[in-house]
Formats: structure tokens, C-alpha cells, sequence
């Protein structure tokens, strides 16, 4: 990059910094949302509600539908465990 594209690009900086706040924003939240660890412990927390007879065989069986729908979809797109 030379100099003068590097002071006409100066004023950009800030945007670019946002940016990149945002994509890594985005980034901890699909990993929260679709995230095989956080998946799991949600599992697990369901089962022991279920175990504990907060929630019914309807409500758990849904539920548990969900969240294999969303490890299933956090794989497709490739979100790490």
C-alpha cells in the first residue's frame, strides 16, 4: 500500500475496526447458538429437567428436536465445537 492510499484510506479505519468488532461478535454468537459443547450441555440440562418431571415427554421430546436441529445445522455451517 503506498502513502497516498494509506492516508485516503485513514479516514475509513474506524469503520473498519467496527467491522471487524462485529464479524467477531457474529462469529461468538453462532458458536453459542450452534456450538457442540453448548449444544450438549443443553441436552444434558433438558434431560435432568425431564428426569426431575419439570417438563413433560411432549416438551422434552420437542425440545431435544430442536436442539439436534441445531448441532445438525451448526455442522452444516461448519461452526467448531
Amino acid at each position: 500500500m503506498g502513502l497516498i492510499t494509506g492516508l485516503m484510506s485513514l479516514p475509513l479505519a474506524p469503520v473498519k475496526g467496527v467491522v471487524w468488532i462485529a464479524e467477531r461478535l457474529l462469529e461468538q454468537a453462532e458458536q453459542d447458538f450452534y456450538g457442540e459443547a453448548a449444544i450438549r450441555r443443553q441436552l444434558d440440562d433438558l434431560e435432568v429437567s425431564h428426569e426431575l418431571g419439570e417438563i413433560d415427554d411432549q416438551e422434552y421430546a420437542q425440545a431435544q428436536d430442536e436442539l439436534v436441529h441445531r448441532l445438525m445445522e451448526g455442522r452444516r455451517k461448519g461452526v467448531a465445537a
